[in-house]
């Protein structure tokens, strides 16, 4: 995460240095979108496994989901995306075996074409990710005292386990590719809808990075991708709001909830309770225009631990939203305002062995580690300040200060087996971030 930040920072430098080289006459857009869409990755090693056993192996297609970020100056763009890969469940027995990935990259690159409604972006792009590998039963058990006392059905395999935090996202990553664009203009609004496709290839350029009890799991990252998706931009042509723009901030976040329900149930099965606040790293993009506030927003929130001498546990929740808003007050480079926001949430316990075996072994006995899991919808109301601090006097972008305070309010009942986990969803938090914005 460390080394991702200063790639980030390093090249916004470059930007400024190439951009103020360029061209003396500035042009800027700013977009934000979602991309859905497939690639392949084929697990050779593993698939090898199946062969000897005489089983066909695992469907080599994946989808993937994404939001992404891109600001244009000049000729020269910056982005950055989120993706999460889930790859198709294949049945082995009473089993299920399936695996998702999740990606935050950070993209350099050139337009071919001039500020239009139309746009040609070759581009590459490099983060890091995470890496979930499971073999777990078609149907486990709803009580989770039940659970607690024989949690050993299946396995879990994790690399850079963001289940633990966001913080552990890791190993070098890459893509390169084309992006296609298109503007429609929307009836008495400075935004276009632009509709967007993305071709090209991603890859882990470091071999074994991936590598999990013995087998590569490397071309889970891996492959020739095809994406499409819409969003809105804030075109030149449009710029004639002076509080127009869309900015990406990177958020650092406490929530006041806890797990003392959970941790009564494990003290009662013999495990060490999960202390502490859950924190989070997020990303907001957020947009505005005549003070209308508008965007989206991922974090994940973590609480993890040894749970006995043999084995660890997390708890692990991630919540993604859509903001609207307005900004009622703005003097000079500060701002206040207030989102409301509608999304999605997930909860999932995992109880896992610290020690498992390699392949082939693992794959004969399985049993070791076990999950719960729900989700269900997500509220809430949030008031922010921010504060914009212009980097160069050509002002080719702000960087953007905040903080925000607000409440989460969860729809439905956020269940683990049959206790009610919605304390740990409920409750108010607190958010700081810094961006910037075009």
């Amino acid at each position: 995460m460390k080394f991702f930040i200063r790639f980030v920072f390093v090249g916004v430098l470059m930007l400024i240095f190439q951009s103020i080289s360029a061209q003396q006459l500035t042009t800027k857009r700013a977009s934000f979108y979602a991309l859905t869409g497939s690639s392949g990755a084929k697990l050779n090693q593993f698939d090898k496994l199946l062969a000897d056993r005489g089983l066909s192996g695992l469907r080599n297609r994946y989808r993937t989901y994404g939001l992404g970020y891109q600001a244009r100056i000049n000729d020269f763009v910056i982005g950055m995306e989120l993706y999460h890969n889930q790859g198709r469940q294949s049945r082995l027995d009473d089993y299920q075996i399936s695996y998702r990935t999740s990606r935050a990259l950070f993209n350099i690159g050139y337009a071919f074409t001039e500020e239009s409604r139309f746009q040609l972006i070759h581009y590459m792009s490099m983060g890091v990710g995470f890496l979930n590998f499971q073999m777990l039963p078609t149907s486990t058990s709803s009580n989770l005292p039940d659970f607690l006392a024989d949690p050993e059905h299946g396995f879990i395999l994790r690399a850079q386990d963001i289940q633990k935090g966001t913080e552990n996202f890791g190993n070098f990553l890459t893509e390169i590719g084309f992006q296609l664009s298109f503007d429609f203009d929307l009836p008495g609004r400075p935004e276009a809808l632009q509709v967007i496709s993305k071709l090209g290839y991603s890859f882990s350029p470091f071999e074994d990075k991936w590598s999990m009890a013995g087998v590569s799991f490397d071309n889970t990252q891996s492959g020739a991708f095809f994406r499409v998706g819409a969003g809105l931009s804030l075109p030149d042509r449009n710029f004639f709001y002076k509080d127009a723009g869309i900015g990406i901030y990177l958020l650092r976040g406490i929530h006041f909830t806890d797990a003392n329900k959970l941790n009564e149930q494990l003290e009662k099965a013999g495990y060490e309770p999960l202390s502490g606040m859950p924190s989070n790293w997020g990303l907001r993009i957020l947009g505005n225009t005549q003070k209308l506030l508008y965007g989206a927003e991922v974090y994940n929130l973590a609480l993890s631990g040894a749970a006995s001498t043999s084995k660890e546990h997390s708890l692990n929740s991630l919540r993604v939203y859509a903001n609207g808003g307005y900004k009622f007050f703005q003097f000079k480079n500060f701002g206040l305002g207030g989102l409301a926001g509608l999304g999605f949430g997930n909860i999932r316990y995992t109880l896992s062995s610290t020690v498992k075996p390699d392949f082939p072994e693992l794959f004969e006995q399985r049993d070791f580690d076990g999950y719960l899991k729900n989700s269900g919808l997500m509220l809430k109301p949030e008031l922010f300040a921010e504060y914009e601090l212009p980097v160069s006097k050509r002002k080719f972008f702000n960087l953007v200060f905040s903080a925000a305070g607000g409440y989460e309010l969860p729809v439905g009942n956020y269940r683990l087996g049959e206790l009610d986990m919605v304390d740990f969803m409920a409750g108010p938090y607190v958010s700081f971030g810094i961006g910037i914005k075009p």
